[in-house]
């Protein structure tokens, strides 16, 4: 890999970061030799923080880290594409991109994830889904195969409203089983690569 690091006075090249799953741009930062050579060798995204003046590695503060998962460079040689799998926001505000993107249909899922996780511990007593919680993770298991049992129904009847609906209702109660079982819908979807890979 020939990165030309020459283009910038202090030896630095930008390098974009991209969620691997999601495609989502997620920041901007800056690297120097020191700062790929650690990335790759730790799987923890590290950049050259122009503020420190030292290498710093996204999360080892607040443990947000960004897995390391392939560099590219661009068609000049002084600029990177860097994907990786983060580890809750990345942004020092708390959003998920630093551009903070109001928009979110194209990560929906990952989003309703989010909701699930804040409605389980929030104080609304009247909220579906902290009392789906409050009755545990039998009566949750049920409710994930009765909207499959439901889904196949409506797959062999023509009313496709109540299939996709019922689509959607499987994967709603799928993503709040994953969360009693301490599990995200990221996990799942590393596991789906890793088999397309093979």
């Amino acid at each position: 890999m020939n990165i030309d690091f020459s283009k910038s006075p202090d030896g630095l090249v930008p390098a974009i970061i991209q969620d691997q799953q999601t495609s989502k741009v997620l920041m901007l930062g800056y690297m120097n030799k020191e700062a790929i050579d650690k990335t790759i060798e730790t799987g923890l995204v590290t950049f050259f923080s122009r503020s420190k003046n030292r290498l710093w590695t996204k999360g080892e503060e607040s443990g947000n880290f960004l897995h390391y998962i392939s560099v590219s460079v661009d068609c000049d040689a002084d600029s990177l594409l860097i994907k990786a799998n983060p580890v809750g926001p990345v942004c020092h505000t708390g959003a998920d991109t630093c551009w903070n993107e109001e928009n979110r249909n194209d990560n929906f899922l990952f989003h309703l994830e989010d909701i699930i996780e804040s409605r389980k511990n929030g104080t609304d007593e009247k909220s579906y889904v902290k009392s789906l919680f409050q009755k545990g993770i039998n009566t949750i298991a049920q409710k994930v195969g009765e909207e499959a049992v439901e889904l196949v129904i409506e797959a062999k009847d023509n009313d496709d409203d109540k299939f996709i609906n019922e689509a959607a209702d499987l994967i709603f109660h799928f993503l709040v089983l994953l969360n009693i079982k301490k599990f995200t819908l990221r996990k799942v979807l590393n596991v789906l690569q890793k088999r397309h890979k093979q």
